[in-house]
């Protein structure tokens, strides 16, 4: 049974979008909840996010907490952590071996091209840079260089702790010590701030053993995830040029990769040596684009996460009488909820991307879920499963507009307590419908990058919460004949981000550091390291390096045909796409999610026989290989070149001609803007 909701995609600001789907079904999966009103917290208020410190007391506090941490230290394995660190991870065959070859291919642009120009002035160092294959080298290769002088490196993690982010730094190490074993590799103790206050480790084998395939940061660990400020570029470009770095590798997310090219076109501005890589590490899986398949630590987080949902489907089934409501991570995209809802299925799910595409409200996604549990319930069905994402909050039109006038207060220096009071009335009057902890917690100090703390809003509590009091409603009016409605809720955030990386993510992120090498030896400023092909083994992936700034984009916030894009050049998250063939997916399955309990137990994370190199599902159903489709491009300009010589006849000419023509047109039509707020390389 589907719905018969319609959709219109739209951006999480509300504005309609371009190219989307014209009618996609809104999927429901119920769960079972606990007939209790929402419990007492155990952990008392939520931590408020304390205000930004100055560079000279963050720099303090770094070398006082250093004393005491024990972070790079020696440590005791656990048997299963000691048989994990013996996996020794796979190279692909064009990284194997001291002599790599580098081809240098067309230069790159942005997704936009009305972004061009705007990118282009934003980073005029950087920006256009080509496209770079990392090949083997054929016999006599002139190209391939056996010969590398020892290079000194430094090492940042700067996003969340995602699982492989260690093996990053291992493929790092071990290849800039099979090209020089006189290179050195520096980690910096506690993030960003470490990298600001000059907090450094020198990475040995000794002080990798420990950490070779293991989960969480806690190796070199994270404190602040941002290089934003004047004062705080300033003090990294400082830290590189006193520790004579030839290379500087940022492991993190959307907005730590953004931050690196900026870093990058500052360095290269100051005539600093040192050379800016990035690497797509984040567990949320929102920095995806034409290059970036995925990035490390999403298989693993799924699959722990995975596990758990399957958990409550089969405890939801066996009592046969709570709805579970199940939040997962994912900030401004719901892969997170994607992945597992094709690993576990769930009887309902709402992704945050379909609510800002049918410009659902709160009510009617309340609505919309009561439905649902009186269509189960007709079957004598009284449990059932609800996954959304943490950002489903921001996806509702109304809520996002709360938020964003609450940010704005708190943006100007407006006290907590005092908020309230200066809402718009319409904001009031939604604000005091709202239950009473989920006001507060919209309340909260923003996030480090000046955002919602959407992990701190308990959403499934809300929808718990409301739900029950529509059903109960229902029940009232006799619109609704059965069992009374209860409700269990769960936030899946932390539970994986720690967890032992999978196979693949251990290959993934280990490949990436040599890469980070790669790009490094051939001088290059300003990239992210990315392979593709990842659905397939190993030994068939492509590796290359691309600019930083051919991922940026410039929001728009306007759609009319004059508008321009405002705002500054950055890597934004990118969104489920709609009209992927992950979501169809979903699409297909979801009336049988809803109504028939067709729970699947994935299990834990295997690391060896059959199930152990088991990939992403959201991966493996999409065609992704967007390097070998460029070589296949270019494999046929080169037969179109060989067909079309001089001494053609005129009718072989005329024809390639016309042919050419109308390809170029369609090519310009298909690259017009896309008036959306939306990032753009995500709707096809």
């Amino acid at each position: 049974m589907e719905s018969g909701v319609k959709f219109l995609l739209v951006s999480s600001e509300g504005q309609e979008t371009a190219g989307a789907p014209k009618s996609l079904t809104f999927f429901f999966f119920f769960f079972h909840c606990l007939p209790t009103k929402r419990a007492a917290r155990t952990q008392g208020e939520k931590k408020k996010t304390a205000p930004r410190t100055n560079c000279k007391v963050t720099r303090r506090a770094r070398r006082e907490m250093s004393m005491n941490a024990d972070l790079g230290k020696p440590r005791e394995l656990t048997g299963l952590q000691q048989r994990r660190a013996l996996y020794q991870p796979e190279l692909p065959p064009c990284l194997e071996g001291k002599a790599i070859r580098v081809e240098f291919g067309d230069s790159t642009t942005t997704i936009d091209p009305t972004c061009a120009n705007m990118v282009a002035q934003e980073f005029p160092n950087t920006f256009g840079q080509p496209l770079v294959h990392f090949l083997k080298p054929n016999k006599m290769d002139a190209q391939a260089n056996d010969e590398h002088p020892p290079i000194r490196v430094g090492v940042v993690f700067s996003g969340r702790q995602s699982p492989g982010g260690h093996n990053v730094i291992w493929g790092i190490y071990d290849a800039m010590k099979t090209q020089n074993l006189q290179s050195v590799l520096l980690g910096f103790i506690g993030g960003t701030e470490g990298l600001f206050a000059n907090q450094t480790l020198e990475i040995t084998d000794d002080a990798l053993s420990a950490y070779r395939n293991q989960g969480g940061f806690d190796f070199l660990g994270r404190t602040v995830d941002q290089i934003h400020t004047t004062e705080q570029v300033n003090a990294a470009m400082s830290t590189c040029c006193d520790l004579d770095l030839d290379g500087l590798v940022i492991i993190g997310g959307v907005t730590s990769n953004s931050d690196a090219a900026q870093l990058a076109e500052t360095f290269a501005n100051h005539n600093c040596k040192t050379k800016v890589v990035g690497v797509p590490v984040s567990l949320n899986g929102d920095l995806k684009n034409q290059f970036v398949e995925t990035t490390v630590g999403f298989d693993t987080v799924c699959k722990v996460n995975s596990q758990l949902i399957s958990n409550v489907c089969l405890d939801a089934i066996s009592a046969g009488k709570y709805y579970h409501f199940v939040r997962v991570m994912g900030w401004k995209a719901s892969h997170v909820a994607l992945e597992c809802a094709l690993q576990s299925q769930p009887n309902m799910v709402i992704l945050g991307e379909e609510v800002a595409f049918s410009k659902l409200t709160l009510k009617e996604i309340i609505s919309k879920i009561c439905d649902g549990v009186q269509a189960r319930a007709a079957q004598e069905k009284y449990h059932g499963v609800l996954l959304i994402s943490e950002g489903l909050i921001e996806s509702i039109p109304e809520m996002f507009a709360l938020i964003q006038e609450i940010n704005i207060l708190h943006s100007n220096k407006v006290p907590e307590n005092n908020i309230p009071s200066q809402l718009s009335p319409w904001a009031t009057a939604l604000y005091n419908y709202l239950p009473p902890f989920i006001r507060r917690e919209l309340l909260l100090h923003q996030d480090s990058d000046n955002s919602a703390q959407l992990s701190q809003i308990d959403t499934e509590q809300l929808l718990a919460h409301l739900v029950e009091a529509e059903m109960n409603k229902r029940m009232k009016e006799g619109k609704y004949v059965g069992r009374k409605f209860s409700s269990v809720c769960h936030f899946f955030g932390y539970q994986a981000r720690g967890s032992l990386p999978s196979n693949f993510d251990c290959d993934y992120a280990y490949v990436l550091g040599h890469i980070c090498m790669h790009i490094l030896a051939a001088g290059l400023n300003g990239y992210m390291a990315f392979a593709t092909n990842l659905k397939e083994p190993t030994n068939k992936w492509r590796c290359a390096a691309v600019p930083l700034t051919a991922m940026m984009s410039v929001k728009r916030h306007s759609r009319s045909p004059g508008a321009v894009p405002t705002g500054k050049p950055v890597i934004h998250p990118s969104p489920v796409d709609l009209q992927g063939k992950a979501y169809a997916l979903l699409r297909e399955k979801a009336s049988s999610f809803l109504l028939d309990d067709f729970y699947r137990t994935p299990g834990g994370i295997q690391f060896d026989e059959s199930g152990a190199n088991v990939k992403p599902i959201t991966l493996t159903v999409e065609d992704q290989d967007y390097l070998g489709d460029i070589e296949l491009l270019q494999d046929y300009l080169e037969k179109v070149r060989n067909i079309v010589k001089p001494g053609c006849s005129r009718e072989i000419l005329k024809a390639a001609i016309s042919s050419m023509s109308s390809v170029k047109d369609v090519l310009k039509v298909m690259s017009a803007p896309f008036y959306a707020e939306l990032p753009l390389f995500n709707l096809n």
